[in-house]
């Protein structure tokens, strides 16, 4: 018994870690590529450089709370109540 209920805790941490991990991950991978096709856009047509940066701004504020909402989640998984307390 106890000792299901420390693997149970331990795939919940575990899990939890790798989530986040991937979760940073993806935003980083998103924000670069956002990046990168402003930056090749605006070096195409610099007379649009103002539109391509604010969209890119605000796409990337995007992505920042999708990654936030994904680290909150693990993090709420990690500190599950309901398997500690059963320590």
């Amino acid at each position: 018994m106890m000792l299901s209920i420390l693997l149970t805790a331990g795939y919940a941490l575990m899990g939890a870690g790798i989530g986040a991990g991937l979760v940073a991950i993806g935003a980083g991978l998103g924000i670069g590529k956002i990046g990168a096709s402003a930056m090749e856009g605006m070096a195409r047509q610099p007379e649009a450089a103002g539109k391509l940066q604010s969209g890119m701004l605000i796409i990337a504020a995007l992505i920042e709370v999708i990654a936030l909402f994904g680290v909150v989640a693990c993090f709420l998984l990690a500190v599950n109540t309901d398997i500690v307390d059963k320590l």
